[in-house]
């Protein structure tokens, strides 16, 4: 009897197991794309985004669109630290779509991408903080007007 069961589970456990759909394979459900002209301060209304990026691989344009996405979802960007071949690197917080001048105050150091896709950091100076090319020296580039 006991030889029965374990025959009659063993032709069981892989009906089981082919019968299940995977739930890895389904794609994430990610938040509606706003409607064209609205503001965009999140990663994932932000046009130009890359998928499938390595952590750490090599990428080629460190000025405009700039972002993209790991598979498992890290948002990274493509930088070039002291002049060396630009690889991919962990974004610091992304806010979506701003204008090159525009004020943002509290996001010091956090990046964002401009309208035409250029690579913008938020950056203080003059006791004003400011979305600048992300692209130029530390505290490069001439500061918005008063």
């Amino acid at each position: 009897m006991r030889s029965l069961a374990a025959a009659l589970a063993a032709l069981a456990a892989p009906v089981c197991l082919t019968s299940a759909p995977p739930a890895a394979a389904q794609p994430p459900v990610l938040p509606p794309v706003p409607p064209a002209g609205a503001e965009c301060n999140h990663p994932n209304c932000t046009p130009g985004i890359l998928p499938n990026v390595v952590l750490g691989s090599y990428c080629a344009n460190t000025t405009y669109y700039v972002f993209g996405v790991t598979n498992w979802g890290r948002l990274v960007f493509c930088g070039s630290p002291r002049r060396y071949e630009p690889r991919w690197f962990r974004s610091p917080e992304m806010h979506g779509v701003k204008n090159e001048g525009d004020l943002c105050p509290a996001l010091d150091g956090q990046v964002a991408q401009a309208p035409d896709g250029l690579f913008l950091t938020c950056i203080a100076k003059d006791n004003r903080s400011y979305w600048a090319r992300g692209d130029a020296s530390v505290g490069g580039g001439n500061p918005p007007p008063q």
